[in-house]
């Protein structure tokens, strides 16, 4: 089974298998990555044999025990040095989370997952949908069948939301990863006896790049992990206490394995039942070996499991309208379900395109787990590799990720953001595996300067990993996603403006988007519309529809041949949206040339607004001749249009917007 790990590790995690397979994903980054290996590769190379050569000359050069005094003190020291740890840990994960990522959700899934926080929070499952949700809508926010909620599972939400009551939402990821922490620490003194490697892998996991950036964000793979690894640690007690004194140890560690399973699996579902399915087979060949306390606990662990899950069905009924329907296939379909069919868009998954996607996460976390110039996880791979006996416990985690792998090449989406972000729950092992690789040389027969010059080659890499390599990458992710950083609450105070109706002006391809959302189309038709149609033609099929109405599916019917007949898209360029094309030799439009020039103005993006609102301000999106219907129920309110220009770092700007102007400008434009 470990070899097996290996070869899979060895084979998808470092050569470009993706870059093989006709179509689909790819690597084009792997030659250049290579390049960074073989410099890398010379300097710890370079390391190691200098360190090597200088200990045959002076043998005692190497000063044995001082790891083992460091570890030796830390085992003794109990709970206190693993809360400290995982409280430093923490308080690492905050900074990042302050500096690095500005205290703020940056990705939509962020964003829609801490809007829902705030309706859990205020009480509610789901808001009513508003009379036109074009002005609000945004990608992965439901806004038809009378509601408005996040197509997100409801468990990540419901983590953010007791960050929203207690006012510390940017902290809710670090707590989580600092809980995480905390429970891997405790989990390594029951499961790996050699008190250096457990300390090892600790630290590698609470200060790896990978654990540390996600951990500062707002993504739900945090808190997912953290459960996880609750998860794990009650396993292992689970399945060690049988004196008489552990008797009643053992369901009381099982229920808490089942709720800390069931929770994980409100948060990301694929993710728990990875761990959770090999965890229940464990219990079950123990029931069926074992006695009348075995039995109780796996009865403990399936009512531990079926308590989070009953509140997450419950939530799914009242927003869904069924307990087993999520709100992504409410709002995208079951494309967006596990198996190889067609995807919600782009080509279909079929199992080629699960392999790029598999070869990709492993290939990514080479890089991305530890930021080192040489394979992050050449440790690990030599360490399964090695390996000659397995634990119990080993046999549970080599299953479960080998689960969550399989999961994944089943899925049809490529989950990359800071990092090959699905694979988070495979970094603890990773790092357990990283630091046994050592004692697996020792065991093998390795002589002691192959040991030590394999510890100086780890330790090198670390070090200029993180001296080098990591300040790029933090500096990288925090000047990133400039837009989605910009406080018009702040914008808004500065200006004077409250209780004022904000319009936000968007590009002129997310207006599109919307006013289509707005007819009752799917997010996947508006998608396949938009990308397959002349956007002047677009702009004028949906303007005709405004005008005299009509549904969205007499709007599909209409636009559809258009869309399939224009085969001859052009791309047009320095209009400060990359995504709007025209069909190659049509004449453009007054209309069209006044929307292309608003674009190359400048404009903003209207999902971090949804989180907006302060003073009274109501920031909707502005759609121009349609904001006449929005007006319509707020007579009275100022209104101001919220705009920036083409520069990244640009500022944004409040403009009071006079109402008899605009319409009259409405109806000479529009």
């Amino acid at each position: 089974m470990a070899q097996l790990a290996a070869l899979l590790l060895a084979l998808f995690g470092l050569l470009p298998i993706a870059n093989w397979i006709a179509g689909g994903h790819a690597a084009p980054w792997y030659d250049e990555r290579l390049r960074l290996w073989s410099i890398g590769g010379a300097l710890v190379a370079a390391a190691a044999i200098s360190v090597g050569a200088a200990i045959r000359r002076w043998p005692t050069l190497w000063a044995d025990g001082a790891w083992g005094r460091v570890s030796t003190r830390w085992h003794s020291a109990g709970r206190r040095a693993d809360a400290g740890i995982a409280l430093s840990a923490g308080v690492i994960y905050a900074g990042i989370a302050r500096i690095v990522f500005s205290a703020k959700p940056l990705l939509t899934d962020e964003i829609i997952q801490l809007y829902q926080a705030r309706i859990f929070a205020s009480g509610h499952l789901w808001l009513p949908a508003p009379a036109h949700p074009e002005f609000t809508s945004a990608m992965n926010l439901i806004d038809w069948g009378g509601k408005v909620y996040g197509q997100f599972p409801a468990g990540g939400p419901a983590m953010l939301a007791l960050g929203t009551l207690l006012h510390i939402e940017w902290l809710v990821g670090p707590i989580a990863a600092a809980a995480g922490v905390y429970c891997f620490a405790r989990l390594l003194r029951i499961v790996e006896p050699r008190i250096g490697v457990a300390l090892a892998a600790l630290l590698l996991f609470a200060l790896a790049p990978f654990t540390m950036f996600l951990g500062g964000s707002m993504m739900n793979h945090t808190t997912t992990l953290a459960w996880l690894l609750g998860a794990a640690l009650a396993l292992a007690h689970a399945t060690r206490a049988t004196a008489p004194a552990g008797a009643g140890a053992v369901p009381r560690a099982a229920l808490l394995l089942g709720v800390a399973l069931g929770v994980a699996a409100t948060i990301r579902p694929l993710d728990g039942l990875a761990f959770a399915l090999p965890a229940a087979v464990w219990l079950l060949l123990r029931a069926l070996r074992g006695g009348r306390a075995e039995w109780i606990a796996l009865i403990a662990s399936g009512i531990g499991v079926a308590l989070p899950l009953a509140a997450l069905f419950w939530v799914n009924n009242a927003q869904t309208g069924h307990p087993l329907e999520f709100g992504y296939i409410t709002m995208w379909g079951r494309s967006h379900e596990l198996g190889f069919h067609d995807a919600p868009w782009g080509p279909p998954h079929t199992p080629a395109r699960g392999l790029e996607l598999i070869n990709l996460y492993l290939l990514r976390l080479q890089t991305w787990f530890l930021e080192t110039p040489v394979p992050a996880l050449l440790f690990a791979t030599g360490a399964l590799a090695l390996t000659r006996v397995l634990t119990a416990f080993d046999r549970y985690v080599l299953a479960s990720c080998g689960l969550l792998l399989l999961a994944y090449f089943a899925y049809w989406h490529d989950g990359f953001y800071l990092g090959p972000r699905f694979v988070l729950p495979l970094a603890p092992w990773l790092a357990l595996w990283t630091a046994r690789f050592p004692s697996a040389l020792a065991e093998r027969g390795a002589s002691l300067i192959a040991q030590r010059m394999t510890l100086t080659a780890g330790i090198t890499a670390l070090l200029l990993g993180g001296l080098v390599l990591l300040p790029i990458r933090a500096e990288q992710y925090r000047a990133g996603l400039p837009v989605m950083r910009l406080d018009a609450d702040d914008a808004a105070r500065t200006a004077g403006v409250h209780d004022a109706i904000v319009l936000v002006r968007e590009s002129w391809g997310a207006q599109l988007y919307a006013r289509m959302w707005g007819l009752g189309v799917s997010r996947i038709d508006a998608h396949n519309i938009y990308s397959r149609m002349d956007i002047c033609r677009l702009d004028a099929l949906l303007q005709e529809f405004e005008g005299r109405g009509g549904t969205a599916a007499d709007f599909l019917a209409r636009a559809r041949p258009i869309a399939d007949a224009s085969h001859r898209l052009v791309r047009l360029r320095n209009v400060g949206d990359s995504a709007v094309h025209l069909m190659a030799g049509a004449t453009v439009s007054p209309a069209c040339l006044r929307r292309i020039r608003e674009n190359q103005a400048g404009f903003t993006t209207f999902a971090p607004l949804l989180l907006a609102g302060k003073a009274g301000n109501h920031f909707v999106r502005d759609l121009h001749a349609l904001d006449s219907l929005l007006l319509r129920e707020h007579p009275g309110k100022p209104v101001y249009l919220l705009v920036r220009d083409t520069t990244a770092t640009a500022p944004l700007r409040l403009l009071p917007v006079a109402i008899d102007s605009a319409v009259a400008e409405w109806r000479a434009r529009d």
